[in-house]
């Protein structure tokens, strides 16, 4: 009789038991493996382009920019400087350019041209005077000492001729077509390097590379800032992504392109992803320092692409991605 006491509790009992055991197993055979993560959004991160102070930061953080907007402005003095000095280079070399296709003034060929007429005129004087001297030296009249003088002045005088004919030949030839293509050339030169230090200058006024959020500006105006350094970052506007990390049991089935199911906290329904991008190396230890056993701790970083319908969700929140 007691033993019977006993047993009624316990053919009652298990039924019971049974019952939530089935309602158990059918539960874990229908809930769906979840891949957990956040939110997320492509992060820009803008540097300095030089080591000068910040001048002026209009927007605020937390600010919807649109791409192009001014975020930060450092010191252009210097730069403008640089600026400055190029243009007037390539003033000046324009200006030698113009003079050689233009060629000399009117007045200099006629300075040379009254250089020559001098210096035939007293070539002559010093021809009559040697013929005059040579005639007395035969006669024997005056000393060969007085010719020899007579003849070394005909010859400097000839000398002088030539030279004045030459400087006025070359006035008259115009400008060498060497000295214009050298010229054309250095022209080029400076202009290249106005380019290149105009883009400097304005690369000194950091704007948003994209439509976004400002994130965060991590320097104050008046602060100097190193070259390379991270002067604003945004967050580009668009739909998110989910960050999840895929177990190593699922990341056979899983590819750049998968379509994958992602319920976000708050949101009601669950919404349909793409995979953008997956890691091709595990986020901790080598495969081959594991056994078969731990190997199934391996997980792999993915991207998971919202689509364009939640493009109002905010990056950070929690979210969940179904596993096939």
């Amino acid at each position: 009789m007691g033993k019977l006491k006993v047993l009624l509790p316990l053919l009652v009992i298990a039924p019971v038991a049974y019952g939530v055991f089935l309602f158990l197993a059918a539960r874990d055979a229908t809930t769906p493996r979840l891949a957990l993560g956040t939110l997320e959004r492509d992060r820009i991160t803008l540097a300095a382009t030089a080591a000068e102070l910040i001048v002026s930061q209009p927007v605020a953080e937390g600010s919807h920019v649109e791409a192009g907007t001014l975020l930060v402005q450092l010191d252009s003095t210097l730069q403008q400087a640089v600026v400055n000095k190029v243009q007037a280079d390539i003033a000046q070399i324009d200006a030698l350019l113009l003079k050689l296709h233009n060629g000399v003034r009117p007045e200099e060929i006629r300075a040379a041209t009254a250089r020559v007429d001098s210096a035939r005129t007293a070539l002559d004087n010093s021809e009559r005077d040697f013929i005059r001297i040579s005639a007395l030296v035969r006669q024997k009249l005056a000393p060969v000492a007085q010719l020899d003088a007579t003849t070394a002045v005909r010859d400097v005088n000839a000398a002088r001729l030539r030279d004045a004919q030459a400087q006025l030949d070359l006035l008259q030839a115009g400008s060498r077509s060497e000295d214009i293509a050298q010229a054309k050339a250095q022209l080029a030169a400076v202009q290249a390097q106005l380019v290149a230090e105009q883009q400097r200058l304005s690369n000194l006024a950091i704007a948003a590379t994209v439509t976004g959020t400002i994130d965060s500006l991590p320097w104050n105006a008046g602060e100097r800032v190193a070259i390379g350094s991270q002067v604003a970052v945004l967050l580009a506007d668009g739909a998110p992504y989910a960050r999840v990390y895929i177990p190593e049991t699922s990341r056979v089935a899983i590819a750049t392109g998968s379509s994958l199911i992602v319920h976000v906290d708050g949101v009601a329904e669950p919404l349909t992803g793409r995979v953008r991008w997956i890691s091709q190396d595990p986020a901790f230890t080598p495969y081959y320092a594991l056994n078969s056993a731990e190997r199934s701790r391996l997980v792999f970083m993915a991207e998971v692409q919202l689509p364009d319908s939640a493009s109002a969700l905010p990056a950070g929140l929690p979210a969940q991605v179904e596993l096939p």
